[in-house]
C-alpha cells in the first residue's frame, strides 16, 4: 500500500483506547522579572487553555487520522470531570466511556509556558489503583464497550494513574483475544509486566530501563537487544517497539529487528509524542502492516508532533507529505 491508501484505510477503522484520561491545562504568558520572594520567574499569564491528555490525547490522534476513537477511562465527580466531558464533546468524541468514581479527583496536568519555554508543570491527581469492587465494575464497563463497538485494535494507554490495575489489564486482554482483536500497549512502570501476550509493546528507553531494572546507556544497541530479549521472554509479546528519543526507534518481532534514526527536526516540545507514536503504530498494526513499516510510520509521526509546543495531535497532511517523500508505502 502507498501512503495515501494507508491513511485512507486509517479512516475506516475503529480503535478503542483504555487507560488514564486527563485534562492538559495550560497557562500561557511571559516572564519579565524574577520574584522578590524567591529566585523563581514570575509568569504574567495572558491566556488559558485546556486540552485532552493521556489516553484521551491518544484518541485525538486517532481521530485526527480519520479513525473512530472509543475511549474508556476514569474520572472523579468534580468540576474537572465536567470540563473533560465538555472537551470530549467539542472534539467530537463520545464521553460514554468515561467512568466516574466517587472520592477521587479527575487527573489534571497544568503546564505553565512562557513564549515557547515550558516553565513548570503542576499535577492534580490520585494515582493509587481503584478499590477491588470499583475495579470489577470498571472492567465490566470496558468489556461491554469493547463488545458493543467492535474495534479493530485495543490500545492500553497507561500513565500509572490507577485506571489500569492487574485485574482490568488481564480481563481486557483475555476478552480481546477471545474476540480476535490485536492489542497494543504504551506502558508505565507499576504494571509493566502485567501486559502479557500482547501484539505490540511500546515502552520508551527510560521505561524499559526501569521495568527491567537494568542499565541501558543511550546508543548501546547490544545492551538494548539483550534487554528486549529479556522483555519478550517475560511478556511473551509478539513485537516490541522501543522509542529512543534523539536516537530514533528500535523494533523487534519474529526474530527480526529494525533500527531507525530520528528524523532531523526543530524540537519545540516532546510532550505527547509517545501518544502519537502508539496511535499511529496501533492503526498500522490493525491494517496488518509489517513491523518495519509500523516502526517507520510511528517514528515519523512522533518526530512531527515534537515541532509544536504543547500536546497536540499529528497533522495528517504533514504526515502524508513526509511519508510520500520518504516512500513509506514500500515497507
Amino acid at each position: 500500500m502507498q501512503p495515501k491508501e494507508i491513511l485512507q484505510r486509517f479512516g475506516n477503522t475503529t480503535a478503542m483506547v483504555v487507560g488514564d484520561v486527563m485534562v492538559d491545562a495550560y497557562l500561557w504568558g511571559r516572564v519579565d522579572r524574577i520574584s522578590p520572594e524567591a529566585p523563581v520567574p514570575v509568569v504574567q499569564v495572558t491566556r488559558r487553555s485546556a486540552r485532552l491528555g493521556g489516553a484521551a490525547n491518544v484518541a485525538l490522534n486517532l481521530r485526527a487520522l480519520g479513525a473512530t476513537a472509543v475511549v474508556a477511562g476514569i474520572t472523579g465527580r468534580d468540576n474537572h470531570a465536567a470540563d473533560l466531558q465538555r472537551i470530549f464533546a467539542e472534539q467530537g468524541l463520545a464521553p460514554g466511556g468515561l467512568f466516574p468514581v466517587q472520592d477521587r479527583p479527575t487527573t489534571v496536568k497544568t503546564r505553565v509556558i512562557s513564549g515557547s519555554q515550558h516553565v513548570v508543570r503542576v499535577d492534580e491527581e490520585a494515582d493509587h489503583d481503584l478499590p477491588g469492587p470499583v475495579q470489577e465494575a470498571f472492567l465490566r464497563h470496558c468489556i461491554e464497550l469493547l463488545r458493543n463497538t467492535a474495534p479493530v485494535v485495543l490500545i492500553f494507554e497507561d500513565y500509572d494513574k490507577g485506571a489500569l490495575s492487574p485485574g482490568v489489564i488481564a480481563g481486557l486482554i483475555a476478552e480481546a483475544h477471545r474476540l480476535g482483536i490485536p492489542v497494543s500497549v504504551d506502558p508505565k512502570r507499576r504494571h509493566f509486566f502485567d501486559y502479557r501476550e500482547v501484539d505490540l509493546f511500546k515502552p520508551n528507553l527510560k521505561e524499559l530501563r526501569e521495568g527491567l531494572k537494568v542499565d541501558l546507556p543511550p546508543g548501546n544497541m547490544d545492551l538494548l537487544r539483550g534487554a528486549v530479549q529479556m522483555l519478550e521472554a517475560r511478556l511473551a509479546n509478539k513485537a516490541s517497539l522501543i522509542t529512543l528519543s534523539e536516537h530514533g526507534m528500535y523494533a523487534h518481532g519474529n526474530g527480526s529487528e529494525t533500527i531507525l534514526p530520528a528524523h532531523r527536526r526543530k524540537i519545540s516540545d516532546v510532550s505527547g509524542a509517545g501518544d502519537t507514536v502508539i496511535s499511529v503504530a496501533s492503526l498500522c498494526l490493525a491494517l496488518g502492516l509489517p513491523l518495519p513499516q509500523i516502526a517507520a510510520w510511528a517514528n515519523l509521526a512522533g518526530g512531527l508532533v515534537c515541532e509544536h509546543v504543547g500536546v497536540v495531535p499529528v497533522e495528517p497532511a504533514a504526515l502524508l507529505a513526509e511519508a510520500e517523500r520518504l516512500d513509506l508505502g514500500n515497507g
